[in-house]
């Protein structure tokens, strides 16, 4: 199988002083600058962990290479494992430490993760919030092979689908990765369109709304327009949601299209082309019919990538245990085919 998310977690701010400029240590140290301020997993939520998950050496869930290979890669026989480390740089707002953090964290999972472990492959950590500086990160280090993706969080200061992105995109074209939009982020708005919520569970459940809003902007703000090859994988947003979307999407196409003449096509073929989702958190119906159903109406076997989100706890004993059910040829396509060729690996 391929595993489409896994996350790997600095296992401390010092771990990345190796691969800071001496400059950069001082300012940490002088600033008691102790890193991006999200909480996108609350410690003490049943879903930020696994319970088996936690090192023995007392670092957080996800640190510790070993433990992620034995517990992920041994156990479930998983022949390529993607990393989403989402240390949200982008959270910074000193842009240039933004880009060294990133440069630093790229640099830490080639020597940590990919070099000792060849199953692995990394998402690239850029400063978005600068997308000159982001695109030069991504032209650095862009061609290693253990790369495939750049990752940045779906919260935003603003939609992905502005053209003040476009270098991310046009750089992630030009090395030949896809773009990942992951849960999470802190971009300084509230997670919901109408103010704050007061618990975890209204933001992680609310989230569906941001990755809805990045669709839609992205479709018709025309960035696959612009980006014909651009590739996109929307990372722990769920999936049982789309069909019901896509029909919105497309019938108020239908209506307005003269508002967006640069879409040609109903926005649901952009998404089938151009985006793919994560299967973790799987939003099960009440019955083995209905999931059907759902991936009927989404006239398309191609747009899932099984995730087993490790760390985090989805109250699952079986990772995609819940693929069973399906038909062997749909099943393999999840678990290993689809990424096989979004991912080229």
């Amino acid at each position: 199988m391929i595993d489409c998310d896994i996350h790997n977690t600095i296992p401390s701010l010092e771990a990345l002083y190796p691969y800071l400029p001496d400059h950069w240590c001082d300012y940490i140290r002088d600033s008691a600058f102790v890193g991006p301020d999200v909480n996108d997993y609350p410690g003490g939520a049943r879903i930020a962990a696994l319970p088996e998950s936690r090192p023995g050496n007392g670092g957080p869930p996800g640190s510790d290479p070993a433990l992620v290979k034995t517990q992920v890669l041994d156990a479930h026989d998983i022949g390529i494992g993607l990393l989403t480390c989402n240390y949200w740089v982008q959270c910074i707002h000193h842009e240039d430490l933004a880009a060294s953090m990133a440069t630093a964290i790229n640099d830490w999972q080639r020597d940590v993760w990919l070099e000792p472990e060849p199953r692995f492959r990394a998402s690239l950590v850029v400063p978005s919030q600068n997308p000159e500086l982001a695109a030069r990160e991504i032209d650095r280090i862009g061609d290693h092979p253990g790369f495939v993706q750049v990752i940045m969080p779906v919260r935003t200061i603003m939609p992905y689908g502005k053209r003040y992105f476009d270098p991310i995109y046009e750089a992630a074209v030009r090395h030949h990765l896809v773009v990942g939009i992951h849960y999470g982020g802190a971009a300084g708005h509230p997670p919901t369109p109408t103010g704050w919520p007061i618990s975890f569970h209204e933001e992680y459940a609310g989230m569906i709304q941001l990755f809805q809003s990045q669709i839609n902007s992205l479709i018709a703000e025309g960035v696959f327009a612009r980006f014909p090859d651009l590739r996109m994988t929307l990372i722990e947003a769920g999936f049982t949601w789309l069909p019901s979307f896509m029909w919105r999407l497309d019938k108020e196409w239908r209506g307005l299209r003269h508002e967006i003449p640069w879409v040609k096509r109903p926005p649901s073929d952009y998404m089938r082309d151009h985006i793919r989702w994560t299967t973790q958190p799987v939003d099960l119906p009440g019955n083995a019919t209905h999931l059907n159903q759902i991936l009927e109406q989404m006239q398309s076997d191609d747009l899932l990538l099984y995730a087993s989100d490790y760390p985090h706890n989805h109250g699952e004993d079986t990772p995609g245990a819940w693929m069973d059910g399906l038909t062997e040829a749909l099943s393999r396509k999840i678990r290993v085919d689809n990424a096989k060729s979004w991912y080229e690996v």
